[in-house]
């Protein structure tokens, strides 16, 4: 399993090892003493979720406010999506930029998202199956969210507007700067 921190250092990119032969493939998704060990800190992961959408579907950009702040390690099962990270933590050096991965059950490829940032992704191919884990329960009176097309944060989604599905909800969301529920940078917020 390797990690790789990406432009927004504690955004982390996971690629696990593949074995693989004539009969399929093997491959470890998820080992927390590796993850601990790179991190240097703790995750404990308490649910599991997995979504299944068609092409176009875009969910995000969602995140959850303390005391039900999440950190969440997505990846694909089946399919492909193109996911985004956008750092919400005031006055971090990040701040209003983001990370795209693309993710898809070819390159088992998994984002590690921490607390401070919201999330969202693209799906590229009908029948994507998105799998993740999150170490806070859901809760709706903390469920937040940002505008997938906020012009600040211009974030490159690579299909058309016109392609894209979205809920209701996240028609709706509002812009960063309108945005008054966000995290401070350099506060734990794993205590």
């Amino acid at each position: 399993m390797q990690f790789q921190r990406t432009n927004i250092p504690d955004v982390v990119i996971i690629e696990p090892k593949v074995y693989g032969d004539s009969r399929g493939y093997f491959v470890e998704t998820f080992r927390a003493d590796k993850l601990e060990e790179f991190l240097g800190y703790k995750i404990d992961f308490c649910q599991d979720n997995e979504s299944k959408s068609s092409k176009g579907v875009l969910r995000g950009l969602h995140y959850q406010v303390p005391p039900f702040a999440q950190t969440k390690l997505v990846r694909v099962i089946q399919g492909r999506v193109l996911d985004v990270a956008v750092d919400i933590r005031k006055k971090s050096p990040t701040f209003g930029q983001y990370v795209a991965v693309e993710l898809s059950s070819e390159n088992k490829r998994q984002l590690l998202v921490p607390r401070g940032f919201a999330h969202g992704f693209v799906v590229l191919e009908d029948n994507t199956v998105f799998a993740y884990k999150v170490d806070n329960y859901y809760s709706p009176e903390c469920d937040r969210g940002i505008a997938f097309d906020d012009d600040s944060l211009n974030i490159d989604w690579i299909l058309n507007k016109e392609e894209l599905n979205l809920s209701l909800k996240d028609t709706k969301q509002p812009k960063l700067n309108e945005t008054k529920d966000l995290f401070e940078f350099g506060v734990n917020y794993y205590v």
